[in-house]
């Protein structure tokens, strides 16, 4: 494969950052309730702006996420192979801005 392959990736390479897609935006709706749960704190706003992912036993997502007020949280969020699905948020950062990187 060529290096211009985007959808080519190394395992345990992560990604360089990016847009973030509806599938992403679905990964953050799924665990919006557990983030709260983490963060102690209710969101109006939870809306994905950027992600890398980490291909692994399944594939890392880190994911920057607009929570209203000029506020993001960075996730880290796991999804299981086919074998085992699910999402697991293993990271939570709090406080973070608009330039923070990913």
């Amino acid at each position: 494969m060529s290096q211009s392959d985007p959808g080519h990736m190394m395992m345990g390479g992560a990604s360089g950052a990016k847009d973030a897609t509806p599938e992403i935006q679905a990964i953050c709706d799924e665990v919006k309730a557990e983030v709260e749960k983490q963060a102690g704190v209710k969101y109006r706003t939870f809306q994905a702006v950027s992600y890398r992912s980490q291909v692994v036993a399944g594939t890392n997502y880190f994911i920057k996420v607009d929570v209203g007020g000029e506020k993001y949280v960075h996730l880290t969020v796991f999804k299981g192979l086919p074998h085992n699905p699910g999402l697991k948020v293993s990271a939570v950062q709090l406080n973070k801005g608009k330039e923070d990187p990913l």
